[in-house]
């Protein structure tokens, strides 16, 4: 489980980090892509938020298997 839990971990800053990078892409440096890179800067955004939820409910069910709080 230990394992488990460093993936979600993992998981949820790579989620962050992409959704940093896809929000910067899709708004504030819009103008400098194509319509094609911003579709898929937008998408981007949705899925990487997505990844992040789905990342910290596995990090609670494996906290909690493991015995320990669950904040």
């Amino acid at each position: 489980m230990e394992r488990f839990l460093f993936y979600a971990n993992s998981a949820i800053l790579c989620s962050a980090l992409g959704l940093v990078v896809t929000v910067l892409l899709a708004y504030p440096l819009a103008d400098w892509l194509a319509m094609g890179w911003q579709i898929l800067a937008h998408i981007g955004t949705l899925l990487f938020a997505v990844g992040i939820k789905v990342a910290y409910v596995a990090r609670l069910v494996f906290l909690s298997r493991l015995g320990r709080p669950v904040h």
